[in-house]
């Protein structure tokens, strides 16, 4: 069986942490930022989890990370 190839554009969009758990980055931080409130800006600016059916789509793009 052939290696499977990581999809690098989704490996540089993802972290998987040491528990196994991936984390993203939220949306809706490049323009028309000036509609938002400082409060919606600063969360936005967290890391999120990848949860539910998501979880198997990165599974199967980042075949070495789990």
């Amino acid at each position: 069986m052939p290696k499977l190839k990581t999809k690098k554009g989704f490996a540089k969009r993802l972290k998987v942490t040491k528990n196994k758990k991936i984390l993203r980055s939220k949306g809706s931080r490049r323009h028309l930022l000036s509609a938002r409130t400082e409060k919606r800006k600063r969360f936005l600016r967290k890391k999120a989890l990848v949860v539910g059916v998501d979880r198997m789509a990165v599974k199967r793009a980042l075949p070495y990370q789990f």
